[in-house]
């Protein structure tokens, strides 16, 4: 698996409901972070609980990939990509949607995952239904 596929895959298990926390790399020293539309999450720990909770409290995932750029240089993986996202809210079954940027870092690992993510940024440059 190369990182365009480790990145593909992310997708697939957002939009499957599947838990995320594996594709993050372990850390001792809160080195992993995870920029949400909303949260900043620091270190394995947090980005593990943030992402098992936000896939409990979410159903119905739309993740539509519109632009992905993956360089791979040896060891290491970089990427942008254009992605619109839908979900809607177990508590109050309202559907989100918004047109997103996102950005990361990966790193090549002997484990399971060939790839895990050290670093991802969500952003939108819509403002945040209340």
């Amino acid at each position: 698996m190369d990182a365009t596929e480790a990145i593909e895959a992310y997708y697939a298990a957002l939009r499957a409901g599947e838990p995320l926390g594996p594709f993050f790399a372990d850390d001792a020293d809160r080195s992993v972070v995870k920029f949400g539309i909303s949260e900043q999450l620091l270190g394995t720990d947090a980005v593990r609980t943030g992402l098992r909770e936000q896939t409990e409290m979410t159903a119905d995932w739309t993740v539509e990939s519109h632009a992905l750029r993956v360089t791979e240089p040896e060891g290491y993986a970089w990427f942008s990509d254009d992605v619109t996202l839908c979900w809607t809210s177990v508590a109050d079954d309202i559907r989100y949607e918004y047109d997103t940027r996102w950005s990361g870092t990966l790193v090549a690992t002997d484990g399971a995952n060939e790839w895990q993510f050290v670093g991802m940024h969500v952003s939108t440059a819509d403002e945040l239904a209340e």
